[in-house]
């Protein structure tokens, strides 16, 4: 059973979300694709046939010269494009919802020295908390993204004077940790939204006892270094379609109707199917970074489960 509240170095950081997936991942993915399975199919199907339907003419269109098609395009089928934005819409926010979460119950429970959880507890949870998760939507919605935007945009700002381009690399996993930490804090405490809000980024630069260095850099290097290894394995997925599609146009023989439209028929069929595929794997990998921002809020919450413990052992000789 792994320990959760206690302290961890950068490299324990990595090794335990590792051990995390060894040790709970058969049951933690299980969980996971019960709960958000369907939803990320969906999300595929719609990529796969939506998008198809959608860069098919456009890209037809380019190869044979016709500069205004994509707006005529557009203006006929104006209908479609606003019924796919909206179910498009909700189900990414429904599976955001799921996705950020489910990892952030999981844990909890975890903590709580639960072993055998199974999908009605965490459904239980969403139950529970949906009161809270409306409230944690609209202050992400409202408060967290515009502020985010402002801190990224004067970053990409100062790209022209290079210092952005480092400021980008400091920033946005922090930003990352900032909002996860929010989440785990929201739904771990009692603390209302800004509450946890300005605790999440106080944990980033100092502990709550105060007397520890630090632990910036640690949390930083941590989820820049397990973002590289996801981005490494993701690449190579995304790499895939990308290199048939390459030798599907260097070794078929010159013909008109595939070089307007190389994703018709079967080959684009299966083109936007590995696509899909890379969608999922992308989802499915990113657990590893929530989970591993969870062991980072609870190595900021050892207070916490000090201060637990001690209740705890006061209560022994009372119940007695």
């Amino acid at each position: 059973m792994m320990q959760f509240y206690k302290k961890r170095d950068f490299g324990t950081f990595i090794s335990d979300s590792f051990t995390f997936f060894k040790l709970y991942g058969k049951n933690y993915f299980k969980n996971y694709i019960l709960l958000n399975g369907l939803l990320l199919i969906l999300m595929v199907t719609l990529f796969v046939f939506g998008y198809r339907e959608l860069l098919m003419p456009i890209f037809g269109s380019n190869m044979s010269g016709e500069s205004y098609y994509f707006e005529s395009y557009f203006e006929e089928n104006i209908g479609m494009f606003a019924v796919m934005g909206v179910i498009t819409f909700l189900l990414f926010l429904i599976m955001m919802i799921v996705n950020y979460l489910f990892p952030v119950f999981y844990l909890k429970r975890l903590a709580e020295g639960e072993l055998k959880i199974k999908t009605d507890d965490i459904l239980g949870d969403f139950k529970k908390n949906a009161g809270k998760i409306g409230k944690l939507c609209l202050g992400m919605i409202f408060v967290v993204t515009p502020l985010s935007f402002i801190i990224m945009g004067i970053s990409y700002a100062m790209i022209l004077i290079v210092i952005g381009f480092f400021l980008i690399l400091l920033i946005y996993p922090v930003l990352f940790n900032v909002i996860t930490f929010l989440m785990y804090d929201y739904f771990n405490s009692k603390r209302g939204f800004f509450e946890s809000l300005s605790y999440s980024i106080r944990s980033q630069f100092s502990y709550t006892n105060g007397r520890e260095k630090s632990p910036f850099w640690k949390y930083w290097g941590s989820t820049v270094v397990i973002s590289i290894i996801l981005y490494v394995i993701t690449t190579i997925f995304t790499a895939i379609p990308m290199i048939f599609f390459m030798l599907k146009i260097t070794t078929t023989a010159p013909d008109a109707n595939f070089e307007q439209n190389p994703f018709a028929g079967s080959f684009g069929v299966m083109m936007f199917v590995m696509y899909g595929i890379s969608m999922l794997v992308s989802f499915f990998l990113s657990n590893m970074l929530y989970v591993n921002s969870g062991l980072m809020y609870y190595d900021s919450r050892r207070d916490f489960h000090q201060k637990v413990e001690l209740e705890e052992i006061e209560t022994i000789g009372i119940n007695e």
